[in-house]
């Protein structure tokens, strides 16, 4: 797993590009896991600070009694201009490391710890539709398909 600032690092050309789609809209998808292993989607904003893409949540949100019994997790941008999506381990922040994020009291902080970011997009001259696909220490891949 790898921080935000690894994977900025690793592929700061698609990197950029994903942290734009998140930040060009406010609220995203948050897929998490339910106890019988069905997917939950919720609404979710996230923010990035310091090496990390964080996100939240209200206190008790369905959202995070799953990431606490099972923190695997996907964010998938409001989609426009490119798909993007990041995948992970929600990591919960707490004791004095939450003093720093300012939330009001009861909310959930987490950071992701990132295994993958997948940006998929068309180029319009060839209407190619073109996926490239990030995983730590494995560069970028790309697929081109009709």
């Amino acid at each position: 797993m790898a921080t935000w600032d690894q994977f900025e690092t690793e592929a700061p050309d698609l990197a950029a590009r994903v942290r734009q789609r998140f930040e060009a809209h406010k609220t995203h998808v948050l897929a998490t896991l339910r106890a019988d292993g069905s997917p939950r989607v919720s609404g979710s904003e996230v923010e990035f600070i310091g090496p990390d893409l964080m996100f939240g949540s209200m206190p008790g949100a369905m959202k995070a009694h799953d990431l606490r019994r099972d923190p695997r997790c996907a964010i998938h941008a409001h989609p426009a201009d490119g798909d993007a999506k990041v995948s992970g381990a929600a990591i919960e922040i707490t004791g004095p490391a939450k003093a720093a994020y300012a939330s009001p009291p009861g909310v959930h902080d987490y950071r992701l710890d990132l295994t993958e970011a997948v940006l998929t997009s068309v180029d319009e001259a060839t209407e190619l539709l073109i996926i490239q696909y990030w995983r730590p220490g494995k560069g970028v891949s790309v697929t081109k398909r009709r």
